[in-house]
């Protein structure tokens, strides 16, 4: 017989990494196989700007989620109950309530974390009691090691899994690497995510500025990307006052199988996040074999080897990754190598098949140490 199994879990909408790593474990014929599995969306947030606001609506919502795992648990005995927990703010306020509800069943909890924020929000007494109840007689899932910190303090390492993300591997690369760029086009950056200040936009925007008014190279830089915290209007005053109208181009959202024509046109992805814990974007690009300078940040520096598949600069360091955008710009040869060394990289360590292989594994482990 099957282990019984409750996942409560985000799923899209809205499209967000921690969301699309819950559809991968919903859909996840592996995990579903060896697990007898029931499934709560946990999301109360159905679009971008809801995030971290409250109201009447997203209270009903709460209540109902919890009223759905009062009856799940109430009738069903679960050998492990999946979660993955808000880290702080808000969010994780309303997961308090279905945590409490969980251990009220003697439930035997792992959390999964795609963000993060203990560390800095257990500033208060009352903060660092709601984690230690919290995490007491529990285990975690961390993205990436480099993630450790912020939880250590209610967490011994003894109770932690390391399971990094992955993605379907659907894309065909060439592996010439000694294959020249078309020189009548211009060399093409690429950003792709949220239109947001803690995505690096305006970081992104300082450096081409700065690379226009010191190389003769032809390059373009494009954002991809919902608009949010900064609005088109904003975006394209930004754009106006540096004067990078034919430089910088902003296309909006886009989903699916529109992103893939922006990738395979790039010659370099660029992510100079100021707050992140992984960033889902920068396996798409090391699956399409592009070379990513990204911000040392969260568990990037797991994703991106510096100088060998792309380079890592610190946050808000507009001027060290200009430096990087002209060093692969002038080395087109280089770039490409970076690219195709990524590919690799991807193919050995963030597919959704190892992904997948991983977390079955992880729940086996949870699961077999309840019974010991």
């Amino acid at each position: 017989m099957r282990p019984k199994a409750l996942f409560v879990l985000h799923v899209p909408p809205p499209i967000n990494g921690a969301a699309l790593v819950g559809k991968t474990v919903k859909e996840s014929k592996k995990i579903n196989d060896s697990i007898e599995a029931d499934y709560v969306n946990l999301t109360t947030s159905f679009s971008l700007g809801a995030i971290g606001k409250g109201g009447l609506v997203k209270l009903l919502t709460v209540v109902k989620i919890n009223l759905k795992l009062l009856i799940l648990l109430s009738t069903k005995k679960y050998s492990v109950c999946y979660m993955t927990l808000t880290a702080c703010g808000l969010g994780f306020y309303k997961d308090f309530f279905t945590v409490v509800l969980l251990k009220l069943f003697r439930s035997n909890i792992v959390y999964h974390f795609h963000n993060k924020g203990i560390k800095k929000n257990s500033g208060s007494l009352f903060n660092r009691l709601l984690y230690r109840y919290v995490f007491r007689n529990t285990r975690s899932i961390l993205i990436s090691k480099q993630l450790y910190g912020d939880v250590a303090d209610y967490v011994d390492f003894s109770n932690v899994y390391v399971c990094p993300n992955g993605i379907v591997d659907s894309v065909e690369v060439n592996n010439n690497s000694e294959a020249d760029f078309d020189t009548k086009v211009p060399f093409r950056f690429l950003f792709l995510s949220n239109m947001m200040i803690d995505k690096g936009v305006l970081v992104l925007l300082e450096a081409c500025s700065y690379l226009k008014e010191n190389t003769d190279e032809c390059f373009e830089c494009h954002f991809v990307g919902a608009w949010s915290e900064i609005s088109e209007k904003d975006f394209l005053k930004e754009v106006r006052e540096k004067q990078l109208e034919n430089i910088v181009f902003g296309h909006g959202p886009k989903y699916d199988d529109e992103k893939i024509p922006f990738f395979k046109e790039s010659n370099v992805f660029v992510f100079p996040t100021l707050n992140e814990v992984f960033g889902l974007v920068n396996l798409e690009a090391m699956r399409h074999g592009l070379p990513i300078i990204g911000s040392d940040e969260g568990g990037i520096s797991d994703i991106i080897i510096d100088g060998e598949t792309g380079f890592l600069i610190d946050k808000n360091d507009f001027l060290s990754l200009a430096r990087k955008m002209k060093y692969l710009l002038g080395h087109p040869k280089s770039a490409k190598k970076m690219g195709h060394a990524g590919r690799k990289r991807f193919e050995e360590q963030f597919t959704n098949e190892i992904f997948e292989k991983r977390m079955a594994i992880i729940l086996e482990d949870v699961i077999s140490r309840k019974s010991q």
